[in-house]
């Protein structure tokens, strides 16, 4: 079974920054591919970013290209969210969620996505 814990969110201004970490438990988390979903207040769940297992690919919804990144250290079985020139749409929980070893399903589909953490709570003010 596979843990996942977000940690990083908080209160920020309009065009700050943060970074969100996604620490998981288990041995095989460098085979897992690894989402980011946010749930914005009264909005259903929308993809956010996604990076490949082997970290060789990154996807990201347009709303944020360009303005997020998302890495990930496998020694430390740590992904990362960095969220720069944040705005109040970016306001929302923020999920982290990993795939079972070694799938490479589609990445914006939340059903690919077996393990999910507890989310975080992102706001940003105006």
């Amino acid at each position: 079974q596979v843990q996942l814990v977000e940690s990083g969110g908080g209160l920020v201004q309009a065009g700050g920054s943060l970074r969100l970490s996604c620490a998981a438990s288990g041995r095989t988390f460098s085979a897992k591919a690894v989402g980011w979903f946010r749930q914005p207040p009264g909005k259903e769940r929308e993809f956010v970013a996604h990076i490949s297992w082997s970290a060789g690919s990154t996807y990201y919804a347009d709303s944020v290209k360009g303005r997020f990144t998302t890495s990930r250290d496998n020694a430390k079985s740590t992904v990362y969210l960095q969220m720069n020139s944040l705005n109040p749409e970016d306001t929302a929980v923020y999920y982290c969620a990993a795939m079972r070893n070694l799938v490479t399903g589609d990445p914006y589909n939340s059903l690919e996505y077996a393990y999910w953490g507890q989310g975080t709570q992102v706001t940003v003010s105006s």
